[in-house]
């Protein structure tokens, strides 16, 4: 059966989230045409593998040229599937463009191999690539998190299957394309919709060596589970709680702006946004009024007016989940200062919300809000916001406001996170690393750790043909 043709009832599917339409639906892929992906990207691995990566990386360059020149297209797909705001969509293509072309363009170089300082003879690190990998991304961001995968993992000389999130068909499918536009051949980049339950089946094919998702907790642990039994390599980046440490008032309206950036940025959808805010006494006043006046601001609209600053969520169900967890909260004791519910309007929107007064006994506590919801916490001094900081299962990213940078990067040290910003909310960018730790997941994107999570990393020593020989050890 033809994979881009439309199959009612299917659960891949574009769903407008502002206005509830079913747009298109896809059917998922039947065994046989899993079984024949899997043995495509096997099978193009070594012809890939052999080409430089000076030539890998020219290829992955084009596409991220073809990604700018598509810029407007890309975008309203975006905002069709998942609400997000136009605006905000094209930044996201800027974004994920940039990532092809800083890879395209650096990869080679931070892939080179590396001479290890040994007596007698020579020692190198090679970095190879390990074969066939399986990419699990989620909605919220489209393009930028499966090119932050596979962007330096086609330069690097892996072949790649990619399973996207089920409301987000069409941008998979944008992307396959664009990859194969670009002259990456048949095989080596495809798309899969499947099923979540087929995962592990393809997990479980020995073709496969390493597998990546971003998503929730529940997905991370199962795949985790099934590439450990299968003693293969995976990465993982999963859910946030991030803390936005505020430890003096310089430049308050400044760090106000900052904390409503990193919390309503794509409509708080973001594993890695600023989630609660903690802020030391003296200031607390006067940032928890900044930031609920910068919130209330905000319009509810149609995502593609760019007049509007606040979308819908990505789905009826993610704004139903938030509910229920800001009514668990409200009905516990927290303080609403701002929100607290749905607007009366169409589309799966959720009021900007302030909440104060949260304690552990709260899901709001404990769980990761995915949404334009925020909790501010006041703290009396640096030692109670790294603790209050670090009580979260998860280990993200963090940001610390200080005029004193001493003082900041004490606080960030002492931070249980993958990645934390100081005097700007927590970001992204090609060249930097991307990842967590705790219950955040492991391995990281991006960088020159990032690039190399799924190679080999090959040790080749030479030693003198008449050298004396060593007992071996180890």
């Amino acid at each position: 059966m033809d994979a881009h043709a439309i199959a009612q009832g299917s659960p891949i599917a574009t769903v407008n989230p502002y206005t509830g339409e079913r747009v298109r639906e896809f059917p998922a892929l039947s065994a046989e045409d899993v079984e024949r992906a899997i043995d495509r990207a096997h099978c193009s691995f070594p012809t890939w593998r052999a080409r430089s990566t000076a030539d890998r990386g020219a290829l992955v360059q084009r596409a991220g040229r073809l990604m700018r020149e598509r810029k407007e297209e890309l975008a309203h797909l975006l905002t069709l599937e998942v609400g997000k705001l136009i605006n905000s969509s094209r930044a996201e293509v800027d974004l994920a463009s940039d990532i092809l072309t800083y890879y395209g363009d650096h990869g080679p170089e931070l892939l080179e191999e590396r001479l290890l300082p040994v007596p007698g003879g020579t020692a190198v690190l090679v970095n190879e690539p390990l074969g066939v990998l399986l990419g699990v991304m989620p909605w919220n961001f489209p393009l930028y998190q499966v090119v932050r995968f596979a962007g330096p993992n086609l330069v690097l000389g892996n072949t790649i299957l990619l399973k996207h999130a089920s409301s987000c068909p069409q941008s998979a499918l944008a992307l396959e394309q664009l990859f194969t536009d670009a002259g990456v051949p048949t095989g080596v980049y495809a798309n899969l919709f499947v099923r979540g339950r087929d995962v592990g089946t393809i997990i479980d094919d020995s073709r496969v060596q390493g597998a990546s998702l971003t998503g929730s907790e529940r997905a991370g642990v199962s795949l985790g589970e099934i590439a450990g039994r299968n003693v293969k390599k995976s990465v993982l980046e999963l859910g946030g709680s991030d803390p936005f440490v505020v430890l003096d008032g310089h430049n308050i309206e400044r760090t106000v702006y900052a904390a409503f950036l990193g919390r309503m940025g794509n409509t708080g959808q973001c594993c890695v946004a600023a989630k609660r805010f903690i802020v030391l006494a003296d200031v607390y006043d006067a940032f928890l009024t900044g930031l609920r006046d910068r919130m209330s601001e905000v319009q509810p609209g149609d995502p593609v007016d760019p007049a509007t600053t606040l979308g819908p969520l990505s789905s009826e169900a993610a704004a139903e989940l938030l509910m229920e967890q800001v009514r668990d909260a409200v009905d516990k004791g927290a303080t609403v200062v701002l929100g607290g519910g749905r607007p009366d309007l169409p589309g799966a929107f959720f009021e900007p919300t302030l909440l104060t007064d949260v304690t552990p006994d709260m899901r709001a506590y404990r769980e990761e809000l995915f949404g334009p919801v925020a909790t501010v916490y006041r703290v009396a001094d640096e030692d109670e916001a790294v603790a209050l900081a670090n009580t979260s299962p998860y280990g993200l990213g963090g940001a610390v406001f200080a005029a004193d940078p001493e003082r900041a990067r004490g606080v960030a040290d002492r931070l249980e996170a993958g990645m934390v910003w100081i005097n700007h909310p927590t970001a992204s960018r090609p060249e930097l690393p991307f990842g967590g730790i705790k219950r955040s997941g492991y391995g990281r994107e991006l960088g020159d750790v990032g690039i190399v999570e799924f190679a080999n990393r090959k040790l080749v020593r030479y030693v003198d043909a008449d050298a004396p020989i060593q007992e071996v050890l180890g």
